[in-house]
């Protein structure tokens, strides 16, 4: 289901996130990050390359 942009409460949701959720938020509506996604899990691709970091 498509959210209306123009209704502010489809998105009160934002007003609660830190900053990590929202940039969380930003990134997997990234259609280039959907389609890498499953080559970053098969190491295929840099996490780094999006900004991620994982504790190791």
């Amino acid at each position: 289901m498509t959210r209306d942009w123009r209704d502010d409460h489809a998105y009160d949701v934002f007003d609660r996130l830190d900053l990590s959720g929202l940039a969380w938020e930003c990134l997997r509506r990234n259609s280039r990050y959907r389609k890498e996604y499953p080559l970053l899990g098969r190491g295929l691709a840099s996490p780094a390359g999006w900004g991620l970091r994982f504790p190791g």
